[in-house]
């Protein structure tokens, strides 16, 4: 029996929603050069991978203001500069993908969902712009029937109504259904939604181990989700 079927009381569930980055891809690498190329295009110092990979989490407005701020917090950031740094970030970022990675095991485990009738759905913050070419870019176009970007609804992540969303578009009830993160805004989505969330250990979780969020079950491989050594906290 996987850590999967524990999870449901030896059933599968019938709807897998994932998260994007940090989850099935690691993508800072891409997102720090093109936060760095919109820095100093601004005169500003560049922030550099670890630091961006402290910011990444909260969508593409989110993270521009926090590399202006050089700091998670960024409520005093000027709402113009802004503006035009988050214009300069997006054509930076835009088909820039070569330094993203898929993460060991993601498409083993997206392929053994698949072979099982699980419905599959992914939930980003990132900008709906880019995702077709970077899953195409990756690999991973094709695996999910719904794709919610950080601007396809009002609200992102952690509000759960992305969640929502998609457990009325495939007619799945919340206990029927799994969210897959890797930062507290998914632990704390799925948590309002109501739907049982697993995460990832290696994430971007902004510098804070992601047990803390108290998931279901925190993996440190994605292949654990599928395999029956993965063991349930």
């Amino acid at each position: 029996m996987t850590a999967l079927h524990r999870l449901f009381a030896g059933r599968l569930p019938r709807l897998a929603m994932f998260d994007l980055d940090g989850t099935l891809l690691d993508s800072v690498p891409d997102l720090a050069a093109a936060v760095d190329r919109m820095l100093v295009t601004l005169g500003r110092p560049p922030a550099g991978r670890e630091r961006v990979r402290l910011w990444v989490g909260n969508g593409a407005r989110v993270l521009v203001r926090r590399a202006l701020a050089g700091d998670l917090r960024h409520d005093g950031v000027d709402e113009a500069v802004a503006a035009e740094a988050l214009a300069l970030f997006m054509d930076a970022y835009a088909d820039n993908h070569e330094l993203t990675r898929v993460y060991p095991g993601v498409v083993e485990t997206l392929d053994w969902l698949r072979e099982r009738d699980v419905a599959l759905a992914l939930i980003t913050n990132k900008p709906a712009r880019f995702l077709p070419e970077l899953l195409a870019d990756k690999g991973l176009d094709g695996y999910f029937q719904w794709i919610v970007g950080g601007d396809t609804l009002a609200q992102q992540k952690p509000d759960p109504a992305a969640l929502f969303w998609v457990l009325e578009q495939a007619g799945v009830a919340a206990g029927e259904a799994v969210f897959v993160g890797d930062s507290r805004n998914d632990v704390r989505a799925a948590k309002a939604a109501g739907v049982a969330c697993v995460a990832l250990s290696y994430g971007y979780n902004h510098g804070e181990p992601i047990a803390l969020e108290s998931p279901a079950l925190v993996l440190d491989d994605l292949r654990q989700l599928v395999d029956s050594c993965a063991v349930l906290r």
